[in-house]
């Protein structure tokens, strides 16, 4: 199916409006992908601060718990209370100074004395409600590192402690002597992963490699995102199948500085992703007003552009028309206002050209009728005036008195069937039409045109049904069928032969006059029925094929030419066999 055409009005709107779409369906792409990389850098960041704050709240607590261990080691009293491994001495003294230590540290962390080789002596202070162990052999790994404090993580029994090993001296004869180790920590469990969660926002997962310690995420998220985890110093994007996280993790250092788990800490993008929701909808929300503002203003501003094209188009058409007359209404001084004025000033010039132009036509179909006729009435005048001359001057027999008055009398004739076909060029149908026999018409054109053919040596012969009728002006006709038999015979001076036939076509009559001459010269074959075509004539007006054909068209019919086979030409007059309203 062929689409509609579009106009040009169309063309500009909708070509400004796609532009207008892409252009704002880019922006708002970059729009959004500058939203999503600040919130990638946003959650990064986040990310990074929390593991920050995580070490610095770890930091601060090891600091505090080391602290205090270094107090207590430090105190000649409890050091003395120590030595006796007595765990009811050992409350009494290190009792006191542990309950001056922070509420909220207490509530989460532990104190126990150990002896050098790792055995239990005495818990200190533990409100957690953790099961401690009874050994620590641990411990004795760490001697070679002593006196310096020693903290990491421990992994004992399935459980993740964070610890910090400070070991408490005595002078002796033989120096300083190690009586005793404290152990101060707190389990790494999901209490503490939870808070860790209130104070940074951030979700905090402590595991292995096999096995999760502490999660705030649910056990399925934790799962998923802990066999994807991977250490690096940069976050990454990571996805637990449902939500995506920008991840960071960290290796957990044990006590002997060697990693037994990490530390996986994310940031959802949920809160984000409802964000960049929101920014879509809006940014929807604008394409749809911009795009029916742009469009609004566009069709405003291309209404105004188009108007003056359409002014142009329409006085264009109706210069096709030959309205010349015709002017554009537009007046400016922009480009389409220069180009009104100039279309106005070539519709004048052309209004102006053509009046001189029919003028001149006129002058010059006068001036061409006048010559034809002058050449044509001069020798029929010529031979009136000298025979006229003749008889006035001269005495003559009665013979040739008769003879030169037969030559008057012809050359009036002619003089009258000129005049007579310069009527008929304005006056058209004269008679009322009748019905006549075509036999009777074609005989009496043959007849007044035999002398002539005989004289050049042309045969003339005609096959027309008797019964053959159509109405017609009888004298018109006969003069259209004289013509072409006279052109005919003028056009075979060596001697030829002429074919009329005519016979019945449907509701027409078809007649042929065909003749086996030279045809017609390609010089003329284009305006061979155009007044004064008359090439290769040596008398005539150039009116008879004209006034033929405005016979014929006359009586409702058409007359055509065409090269006969064999040589020679064909003229085919079709006449309607059936009454027709008179031409106007």
């Amino acid at each position: 199916m062929k689409l509609p055409r579009l106009t040009l009005l169309l063309k500009i709107w909708l070509s400004t409006s796609v532009a207008l779409t892409v252009i704002f369906l880019f922006t708002a792409w970059l729009l959004q992908r500058y939203a999503l990389d600040t919130t990638n850098r946003s959650l990064e960041e986040e990310v990074a601060a929390s593991f920050q704050a995580y070490e610095s709240l770890w930091r601060s607590r090891s600091e505090t718990l080391a602290s205090v261990a270094n107090i207590m080691s430090s105190m000649p009293n409890v050091r003395d209370a120590f030595r006796t491994r007595h765990q009811a001495t050992i409350r009494d003294v290190a009792g006191e100074l542990w309950a001056r230590v922070n509420e909220n540290l207490r509530e989460t962390a532990f104190l126990v004395v150990v002896s050098p080789e790792g055995d239990f002596v005495a818990p200190l202070g533990s409100q957690t409600g953790t099961a401690l162990p009874k050994a620590w052999p641990v411990v004795r790994g760490l001697r070679d590192r002593f006196p310096k404090q020693v903290s990491g993580y421990l992994m004992i029994d399935g459980q993740l402690f964070q610890l910090v090993v400070t070991p408490v001296y005595v002078d002796s004869a033989s120096g300083q002597g190690l009586i005793s180790i404290l152990i101060t920590g707190f389990e790494v469990n999901h209490l503490v992963a939870q808070r860790l969660k209130e104070a940074t926002g951030s979700d905090f997962l402590f595991s292995s490699e096999d096995r999760i310690y502490a999660s705030t995420l649910n056990p399925r998220a934790s799962a998923e995102l802990r066999s994807r985890s991977r250490a690096g110093d940069k976050p990454t994007l990571l996805d637990d199948g449902v939500t995506e996280y920008v991840a960071l993790t960290k290796p957990l250092a044990g006590l002997d500085n060697k990693p037994i788990g990490s530390l996986s800490i994310y940031r959802t993008f949920e809160a984000a992703s409802q964000r960049l929701q929101q920014l879509r909808t809006n940014l929807i929300l604008m394409w749809i007003a911009a795009v029916a503002l742009g469009l609004a203003i566009s069709y405003f501003f291309a209404r105004r552009i188009v108007r003056p094209i359409e002014m142009l188009d329409a006085a264009a058409a109706e210069v096709a028309k030959q309205n010349y007359e015709f002017r554009v209404p537009f007046q400016g001084t922009d480009e389409f206002g220069r180009l009104a004025n100039t279309f106005n000033s070539m519709c004048a010039s052309i209004q102006k050209a053509r009046h001189e132009l029919i003028r001149q036509e006129r002058i010059s179909t006068i001036g061409r009728m006048a010559s034809s006729i002058v050449h044509d009435l001069r020798n029929p005048l010529a031979a009136i005036y000298g025979g006229a001359e003749m008889m006035v001057d001269t005495d003559l027999s009665q013979a040739q008195v008769k003879r030169l008055a037969g030559n008057i009398y012809n050359s009036s004739r002619r003089i009258q069937e000129m005049l007579q076909d310069l009527l008929q060029v304005t006056r058209g149908r004269t008679q009322e039409r009748e019905v006549c026999g075509i036999r009777e018409v074609v005989d009496a054109a043959i007849d007044a045109v035999s002398q002539s053919a005989a004289e050049q040596n042309v045969r003339i012969s005609a096959s027309v049904p008797d019964d053959l009728a159509a109405p017609l002006e009888r004298s018109r006709m006969e003069r259209v069928l004289l013509n072409l038999l006279s052109n005919a015979i003028e056009a075979m001076p060596s001697g030829g032969e002429i074919d009329v036939e005519a016979r019945r076509e449907g509701p027409s009559v078809r007649i042929e006059v065909s003749d086996n001459g030279p045809g017609i010269s390609p010089e003329i074959r284009g305006q061979l029925f155009q007044p004064f075509v008359s090439y290769g004539k040596k008398n005539g007006l150039g009116l008879g094929l004209a006034l033929s054909r405005q016979s014929v068209m006359d009586h409702g019919g058409d007359i055509s030419v065409e090269d006969r086979p064999g040589g020679g030409t064909r003229f085919v007059i079709r006449l309607p066999a059936e009454p027709v309203a008179a031409a106007a």
